[in-house]
């Protein structure tokens, strides 16, 4: 990657859209640490960090959450909104008809996922204010004596909404003119800058005569080199099943007579079936804590003691969940009797396969197994790395933040964003060398 950022700087073109991207993205990291105004900053980070969830979350937006900032929810409604749409198109065929009409029905796609965008950033930032606003977070006299506490809410609600559409339109411009998806490289520079102030905070506890925390940072460094190397192998593997093309004579040219093949990606759900499922199991949490149910509640100590995170029973659901959504996602994104028909009507055939149902058994029966094991792995990479880095001893120099920081979905998609950059860059790279060569 260092080698294709090298060369990438040498050509003007990619130069001027790293800058852009660069330009943006620092943009971005200011709004993260510019506070809204009537918030209880300490009181307000204190109830951020005391959540699970709120803590991931804010893990993502690179502690934007905690810190009270003006791009606090980040593109978090962006990222549920299209999970919904995405959901959706497979059950409305309206949507589905959208979803393959070309250009123009994905501009109505995304249109209606910045309006689902727009409603769910409305939605989290009401819930915000009503749960700080009880705890005493939210100071109502910030903007003036005068002025009512409920305009206070008003304001800071208009400042949520108003920074996740920024945010949002930050990724829009990186893609337009930078390099790379924009969404998922501003989730990318929130999670590198989050594990980068954890690690910071350990290391400043480190003093010359306290050896076990240095061995400590050590092995959890060497754990994390581990989860990297397993993560970057297998987000790399595919099966390549071969397919010949027959020689065709059209009027008087010849076509076909090649050899191909259909890669089919073992991990080719990424990190959303962890993602669809750890929100599942922590959305009734969230939902408690947001009403006011906490500690001391019934339910909700039996909540916490049973589907509470870390709990075996809370890594068992979330395996079987990732199990179905990884199920779900592959019957979205491979269709084998499509690729059977295609393969029919341009005179494609596998080895070996005859043509029509015979091939689309085959490619059933490929895509199940390699579907199987796309979800063996995400199940162990969520919850073996989990309860490993859990396993860490809990001192003064690693604390639970530092551990929180490294989550193996924040390691997924950190990953799998870098490899895509990667690939885009070196696109345009041979992209231009080609332009040249016919120059």
């Amino acid at each position: 990657m260092f080698q294709t950022l090298v060369q990438a700087f040498k050509s003007k073109d990619l130069r001027k859209k790293i800058l852009i991207t660069l330009g943006i993205l620092f943009i971005y990291r200011i709004g993260c640490w510019l506070p809204i105004p009537g918030l209880d900053l300490a009181a307000f980070n204190e109830s951020v960090s005391g959540s699970d969830f709120l803590s991931l979350l804010s893990s993502v937006t690179g502690g934007a959450l905690a810190n009270g900032s003006l791009l606090a929810l980040g593109v978090i409604p962006y990222i549920s909104a299209s999970i919904i749409i995405q959901l959706l198109t497979v059950a409305i065929p309206a949507l589905e008809r959208l979803s393959k009409a070309g250009e123009e029905g994905r501009r109505k796609i995304t249109f209606y996922t910045r309006i689902t965008a727009l409603i769910f950033a409305l939605i989290q930032a009401i819930a915000i204010v009503l749960t700080f606003s009880a705890s005493g977070t939210i100071n109502e006299s910030a903007l003036s004596s005068s002025v009512p506490g409920w305009v206070v809410s008003a304001v800071i609600v208009l400042v949520l909404v108003a920074g996740s559409m920024f945010t949002l339109w930050l990724g829009e411009k990186i893609t337009d003119l930078g390099i790379g998806n924009g969404v998922s490289l501003l989730i990318f520079v929130g999670i590198i800058c989050s594990a980068g102030n954890a690690v910071l905070n350990a290391f400043t506890g480190l003093s010359a005569d306290n050896l076990d925390g240095l061995w400590t940072i050590l092995i959890f460094a060497a754990m994390l080199f581990i989860v990297f190397a397993l993560i970057v192998f297998v987000d790399l593997a595919e099966r390549k099943i071969p397919v010949n093309y027959a020689k065709q004579i059209k009027g008087r040219k010849m076509y076909g007579g090649q050899s191909t093949y259909i890669p089919i990606k073992v991990n080719g759900s990424g990190v959303l079936p962890i993602i669809f499922a750890t929100a599942l199991v922590a959305f009734p949490q969230l939902i408690m804590q947001l009403v006011g149910v906490t500690d001391g509640n019934a339910f909700y100590d039996w909540w916490q003691d049973w589907l509470g995170t870390g709990t075996v029973i809370y890594f068992l659901v979330n395996a079987l969940l990732i199990f179905f959504f990884t199920y779900f996602y592959a019957q979205i994104t491979f269709n084998p009797e499509e690729v059977s028909r295609t393969l029919q009507q341009n005179g494609g055939f596998i080895p070996g396969i005859r043509a029509g149902k015979p091939t689309t058994d085959y490619l059933k029966k490929i895509s199940r197994r390699i579907t199987f094991f796309g979800a063996t792995y995400l199940a162990l990479i969520f919850v073996v790395p989990t309860v490993a880095l859990s396993l860490v001893p809990q001192g003064t120099i690693v604390s639970g933040s530092l551990v929180n920081a490294f989550t193996v979905t924040g390691l997924l998609i950190v990953v799998s964003v870098a490899l895509e950059f990667d690939k885009q860059l070196n696109a345009q790279l041979l992209a231009k060398n080609y332009r040249g060569f016919l120059k």
